[in-house]
């Protein structure tokens, strides 16, 4: 059985997410160095970057995210929506999807099920490690979904990608998470962004 794990981009000031998040700015407003260095992972002096995140996935067999990862809606689904990623999202493998409300679930281009779980977060870990096999559980995000799996002691890694930018508002990461203790193991530098590796001790 693999571990469950989260890797997080991350600005200086601890915000995984900017303030005014919607269907237009899916990370909030301001957000977009978080992501940028993902998208130029092939220009020099970049390639373990690049190298790093083709590691993760390689390892992932299955993914749990928020609802708020998955779309901007709340309530009730729309369900002509099926995420941000367009008809191939980029998981390419199992999706349990939390909410606490009940959905079909939906087959993507490229391997991805969209599963909607509305019976708690063990219980969606639990189908996620059915689905996954020998290979990792990946906490997806956002920053709510990944500090359950850290209060509930359920997260056993979490990688931190950290961007030099201040966002100066949005959601933090690790607001609220108590007496979790975490374990350097690895960093990893390039001109861009700080990849820290931790083993997570409850």
């Amino acid at each position: 059985m693999g571990i469950v794990t989260a890797n997080m981009a991350i600005s200086l000031d601890g915000f995984t997410a900017g303030p005014g998040q919607d269907a237009d700015h899916p990370f909030g407003v301001g957000a977009e160095a978080l992501t940028a260095w993902m998208f130029e992972t092939g220009e020099p002096g970049r390639e373990q970057d690049g190298k790093l995140l083709n590691d993760l996935h390689a390892g992932t067999g299955a993914h749990i995210m928020g609802r708020n990862m998955f779309g901007p809606g709340r309530g009730e689904w729309d369900l002509d929506w099926t995420g941000w990623w367009g008809p191939e999202p980029p998981y390419h493998a199992p999706v349990f999807v939390l909410t606490h409300y009940p959905r079909a679930s939906v087959t993507m281009e490229g391997g991805t099920t969209f599963t909607f779980v509305d019976d708690g977060i063990e219980s969606a870990l639990e189908q996620a490690r059915a689905a996954a096999g020998d290979k990792d559980v990946e906490i997806a995000g956002g920053a709510a979904a990944v500090r359950q799996y850290l209060a509930a002691g359920l997260l056993d890694e979490l990688v931190l990608h950290l961007v030099p930018t201040v966002l100066g508002g949005g959601e933090r990461l690790l607001d609220g998470v108590d007496g979790v203790g975490f374990e350097p193991v690895d960093v990893i530098a390039s001109p861009t962004v700080t990849h820290l590796r931790y083993r997570v001790r409850p």
